[in-house]
């Protein structure tokens, strides 16, 4: 029996749609990069608002330009602004992302450099009608205990949140191990403390895996508060390695999450994040789509 004839829910309850982050395609420029994520035949692109591509501080109005240019001639929707990192930042970071400075960061102005930069993110995303940025807490450093960066984070998000109200775009927190916040509970704790229409989850399903969660529950969990999906797959599944694999490459049960999507109505995009294949993402991308695609219309 196919995969396919094992879906337990209708193909008429099937309202996602597959993107792909550009974080993937980070070298080439980025309307190379969404060219050929259009090629491979995905409904959207998630744009990476950072180096190598839309590094907000040297992101003029030429590369505005060819970036609505290249949407223009794909017709790609985006799915999401992805304000999770700003190696741009450092004049020479290391090759890992960078999540500092940080909404949370104790230095008052470097903090205040992070809120506007997620502000910055919001405008992009008004620009190209995405429905949302994502952005990280990062991790409570020494000398920045949890508890009061969290006082940070609450500061920092009843700024970002009035903002994107005014904008019309939402703000999706992603949760990942190790940062401040970490977990589905943590997240939805916080969406509850903020009090903000517009914050919400940026759901990655191998963080709920790699914190010990069971993904398809997340989603459910996160029913009315999910304003973007991740996907990839994790070796080990639940408590595997905090590593981005091709779907079909680990152990995670892609069939069990699209079901739990389709229960809860979402409606979004599901993005592929694939920013550990640099050096092979063409094939990332079609290998990823060929493995989902029956779950999506």
């Amino acid at each position: 029996m196919s995969a396919k004839n094992m879906i337990p829910w209708d193909e008429d309850e099937i309202m996602v749609e597959l993107a792909f982050s550009t974080n993937a395609y980070t070298r080439f420029e980025l309307p190379e990069a969404i060219e050929r994520i259009a090629d491979h035949g995905y409904a959207g692109v998630e744009l990476l608002a950072d180096t190598p591509h839309a590094y907000l501080p040297r992101f003029d109005e030429s590369d505005r330009e060819s970036l609505g240019a290249a949407l223009d001639e794909t017709g790609l929707d985006v799915s999401n602004v992805n304000a999770n990192t700003v190696t741009g930042y450092y004049d020479d970071a290391p090759p890992s992302s960078f999540f500092d400075p940080t909404i949370v960061t104790a230095d008052d102005d470097e903090r205040a450099w992070r809120i506007r930069y997620t502000k910055d993110a919001i405008d992009l995303a008004e620009t190209v009608d995405a429905p949302a940025v994502c952005v990280a807490t990062g991790r409570p450093l020494p000398g920045n205990p949890p508890e009061r960066a969290r006082e940070y984070l609450l500061d920092s998000l009843a700024e970002i949140t009035d903002y994107a109200e005014s904008a019309g775009v939402d703000v999706g927190i992603e949760f990942e191990p190790e940062l401040l916040v970490e977990c589905t509970d943590e997240v939805l704790e916080l969406i509850d403390d903020v009090g903000s229409d517009a914050l919400g989850v940026n759901l990655d399903i191998g963080h709920a895996a790699v914190y010990g969660e069971d993904p398809a529950e997340s989603v459910r969990k996160c029913a009315g508060n999910i304003t973007g999906v991740h996907l990839e797959d994790i070796a080990g599944g639940r408590r595997g390695k905090h590593y981005h694999l091709i779907p079909g490459e680990g152990d995670i049960d892609f069939e069990s999450i699209f079901g739990a999507l389709a229960d809860v109505g979402y409606d979004g995009f599901a993005t592929l994040e694939l920013y550990t294949y640099p050096d092979a993402p063409d094939r990332a991308a079609e290998e990823a789509l060929a493995y989902l695609e029956e779950y999506v219309r």
